[in-house]
């Protein structure tokens, strides 16, 4: 066998593994937008509400200019013996003053060696040591909590005594254009398409950052005292490795909104796409290994969940595989990768449309969709960002300026 013989034989090897990769990835979307479907049964509470003592954890760092409207809705929905208690960050403003203002318990911390929601929300914790609650609910200070979520929240994670995670969706901001449309439907197929298809299967989701509810028994034991640049991921692995896998509940809804200006969207998306890839290649080995260590089927379908990279992130891998392989072609070498990845295309595409049918044709019309390929085309940098320098610390998102009506 010739050097060139060689050579097209180990291209065609890589480039079969690689089609092969994305075509799995994109077979486990599919199941999990087609399980999505169907409805799930819900979960009968038998628990009475007004017996659970709950404690609302507010992490806040210089969040000043729009943590009342957040206080306001769930001071309006907890009962007398709840506590709502933020924590204020490492503040250089006057969320302090503004959230006692909002009838909050306020608790405050100033280590600037150690930053990051992680930090924050361990104090959080150690503070509740003395007088620990049925259920800690964590909700972010610039989310608005939807009526009775809390409730749900509390009252599962009791019946069940595992961590519940709500759906978290993120709105369009008031001058939205197709690039926020289709940004918007991407974080409902990640937050709420995906984990509603594992709820119908009986498996556990990943943890999105707010909207969380745990029992004390469960998160006291937790090591939150991480700068993880997603927190949230890392605790709810860490949760499902120690016997307690996070549980959806798309009956209670915490929404945010995207950020108006490109930098501020370019933060929050480099800090939750480079965590999850970054989780990826930590998690992903550590939950294999236990999954065959202790025979736990979640943990594996939790791994393979985790494998699925963000979905612009999919699309461009199979772009670039694809005219990889067809460049290989002309060089003679075979077109299996080039078969392998149309039918990966078939499949990554039906997973996006049956997500779309369902969930998104209201918020992002059919003729937004034609922005996809720019919205891409922006996401790009951000990954070769991940190649070269790969974010690791924590960054808070600026926020907009929040309008007094």
């Amino acid at each position: 066998m010739s050097i060139s013989q060689l050579l097209l034989l180990g291209i065609d090897t890589v480039l079969c593994f690689g089609a092969s990769s994305i075509l799995f990835l994109s077979l486990i979307l599919l199941t999990e937008c087609a399980a999505a479907l169907f409805p799930t049964s819900s979960i009968a509470s038998q628990h009475h509400w007004q017996d659970i003592r709950v404690a609302v954890l507010v992490p806040a760092h210089n969040e000043e200019r729009g943590i009342s409207s957040t206080l306001i809705g769930l001071s309006s929905v907890l009962k007398q013996q709840d506590r709502l208690i933020v924590i204020a960050d490492n503040c250089s403003d006057a969320t302090a003053e503004v959230a006692r203002g909002g009838g909050a318990i306020v608790i405050e911390r100033h280590d600037l060696a150690h930053t990051g929601k992680g930090y924050a929300l361990d104090f959080g914790l150690r503070f509740l040591e003395t007088d620990p609650p049925d259920v800690v609910v964590i909700v972010d200070a610039d989310c608005q909590v939807e009526l009775g979520a809390i409730a749900t929240l509390s009252q599962r994670a009791i019946l069940l005594e595992r961590p519940m995670q709500a759906t978290y969706l993120m709105e369009k901001p008031s001058q939205a254009t197709p690039k926020h449309a289709i940004s918007a439907f991407a974080f409902k197929v990640k937050n709420l398409v995906r984990p509603s298809g594992l709820l119908r299967f009986g498996l556990p989701c990943l943890l999105t950052g707010t909207g969380m509810a745990f029992p004390w028994s469960v998160i006291r034991s937790a090591d939150l005292a991480t700068g993880h640049i997603v927190e949230d991921m890392k605790l709810g692995l860490d949760l499902t490795i120690a016997g307690y896998p996070p549980v959806f509940c798309p009956d209670a809804t915490v929404t945010g909104c995207l950020p108006q200006h490109d930098r501020a969207a370019e933060t929050q998306r480099t800090r939750w796409e480079h965590g999850h890839l970054q989780s990826i290649l930590t998690y992903v080995p550590v939950l294999v290994k236990a999954s065959l260590q202790k025979r736990r089927v979640d943990l594996l379908a939790l791994a393979l969940d985790l494998c699925v990279p963000p979905l612009s992130l999919l699309v461009v891998l199979w772009i670039g595989c694809t005219l990889s392989s067809l460049a290989a072609v002309f060089l003679g070498a075979s077109w299996i990768p080039v078969g392998v990845l149309a039918i990966a295309g078939l499949v990554l595409m039906s997973a996006v449309l049956a997500a779309w049918a369902k969930f998104g044709r209201v918020d992002l019309p059919l003729r937004e969709l034609l922005a996809v390929p720019f919205y891409i085309l922006w996401k790009v940098p951000l990954y070769l960002k991940f190649l070269i320098r790969p974010q690791k610390a924590w960054v808070r998102t600026e926020r907009d300026e929040v309008k007094s009506n």
